[in-house]
């Protein structure tokens, strides 16, 4: 009996053996399904492994609790000047922070680590729904810790530059303008006097042209004065021969 067993498993084997590779097509074909993780628009600015807490105020008394373990990335957006802070989970990637770095955030020492940051976020989008967070992160060693705080306040920089340049440029385009209508008005009181020139140049010509002309006629009054008096004379010396 144990050796029909045998025989039986040793022809099973040697069928197996000789069979050529076993396929089975799927029964359904599914196609691939593109997963997005909405970082396509972003570049990576900094990355780092850490473990991540928030302050639950709900508690009695409130207390740190642990949020995950994972690689805290600060995602630079390729177009538009926006950092944001990024944080998944281990295995799982489920999001544990997920927030936009403003310059009024404030990077504030942990009291009880040296390797530790505590920061404010007034819109953290971890829970798929907007609300703000006390969020700690704890680094492997100081230098770790050091790097991300420089990273962070770097991030803060570019987008306080960002937001200063956009306002300069407003000044910028209301100081052309600004310009521009005093080169206009420079261009229009500079015609405006040339003008007033001109008309006052005209009205001089006219004076003098005047004054010309009057002294023309006051010497044709004295020339015919002169005349009328050799006229004068030639009688009176004509009437004294006749006397004579």
């Amino acid at each position: 009996m144990a050796d029909d067993k045998a025989d039986h498993h040793s022809h099973t084997d040697e069928v197996l053996s000789s069979s050529p590779g076993v396929h089975f097509e799927p029964i359904l074909q599914l196609p691939p399904v593109e997963t997005k993780t909405l970082e396509e628009d972003e570049e990576e600015f900094f990355k780092m492994r850490a473990r991540l807490y928030r302050f639950d105020s709900s508690m009695d008394p409130p207390e740190w609790k642990e949020r995950g373990t994972g690689d805290v990335k600060i995602m630079r957006h390729k177009q538009k000047t926006l950092m944001r802070l990024l944080m998944r989970r281990d295995k799982t990637y489920k999001i544990c922070a997920n927030h936009y770095i403003s310059p009024y955030m404030e990077l504030k020492q942990h009291a009880t680590s040296d390797r530790a940051w505590v920061w404010s976020v007034p819109a953290d989008f971890a829970d798929e729904s907007t609300k703000p967070e006390l969020l700690a992160i704890r680094f492997a060693n100081v230098e770790n810790a050091q790097k991300f705080k420089e990273k962070f306040i770097e991030a803060q920089s570019l987008v306080r530059y960002a937001e200063s340049g956009d306002s300069g440029g407003e000044d910028d385009e209301d100081e052309k303008d600004h310009s521009a209508e005093e080169k206009a008005e420079k261009e229009e009181s500079e015609v405006k006097k040339e003008s007033e020139v001109k008309e006052a140049t005209a009205e001089n010509e006219d004076a003098e042209a005047d004054s010309v002309a009057e002294k023309l006629a006051g010497l044709e009054v004295k020339d015919q004065g002169a005349g009328d008096g050799d006229k004068t004379e030639g009688a009176t010396e004509e009437s004294s021969a006749k006397q004579e």
